[in-house]
């Protein structure tokens, strides 16, 4: 497996007079977030500050290649109904991780 740098970003349906939690079928998109973590493809994520408004989120995911991560987030409520969209999909050397030893 493979580490990436994955990048959200706002879709069309994004509403930017809400907040992220306010977004339409956040909990949806929690949900399945929560299921990738628990699954241990989502390593860690969150939003990031970037001067870039379009920006929402970096996540380190891990997955075989970027089309298995592009195939791993296309169910997500919110990229299917367009709220967000995938800007970056990187892959990413983990050199450091004083989390837990790498695999």
């Amino acid at each position: 497996m493979a580490h990436f740098a994955v990048v959200t970003m706002r879709g069309p349906a994004w509403d930017a007079t809400r907040g992220i939690r306010e977004q339409r079928l956040w909990t949806e998109h929690a949900r399945f977030t929560d299921d990738l973590v628990a699954a241990g493809s989502i390593v860690i994520g969150g939003p990031i500050e970037s001067p870039d408004g379009r920006v929402i989120a970096l996540l380190a995911v891990e997955a075989d290649d970027e089309n298995a991560v592009r195939t791993l987030f296309s169910p997500d409520p919110w990229i299917e109904e367009g709220v967000i969209e995938l800007m970056h999909v990187r892959r990413w050397t983990l050199w450091l991780d004083g989390r837990a030893p790498l695999r």
